[in-house]
């Protein structure tokens, strides 16, 4: 079962530059969060979210579901609208161990 989260996370290694350069942002390897590092096996899927301000749409987050290392799953988020010295990525929802 997944429990709500609704924290910052740390991506940890490199960035792949042709990702970053379609505008998309780069998943890196593994997350720390907490005292824990979370390894990403794969992209379960991926999907965006939209947000109106001034009757303009914007996309607001690029959204992740991830097989973590150990058979958990996990969802996370980008935040592109991330104010300067905020977190962009968050984690929103992770199975219980």
């Amino acid at each position: 079962m997944a429990c709500f989260v609704g924290e910052s996370i740390e991506p940890d290694g490199g960035f792949d530059p042709v990702t970053i350069s379609h505008g998309e942002p780069s998943l890196p390897a593994s997350f720390r969060w907490r005292e824990e590092t979370l390894n990403i096996e794969s992209v379960v899927r991926a999907w965006r979210s939209m947000k109106m301000d001034r009757g303009e749409t914007y996309l607001a987050r690029h959204w992740y579901e991830l097989a973590l290392a150990g058979g958990r799953r996990a969802v996370v988020y980008f935040d592109r609208h991330a104010r300067r010295g905020q977190s962009r990525w968050w984690l929103y929802t992770i199975e219980a161990s």
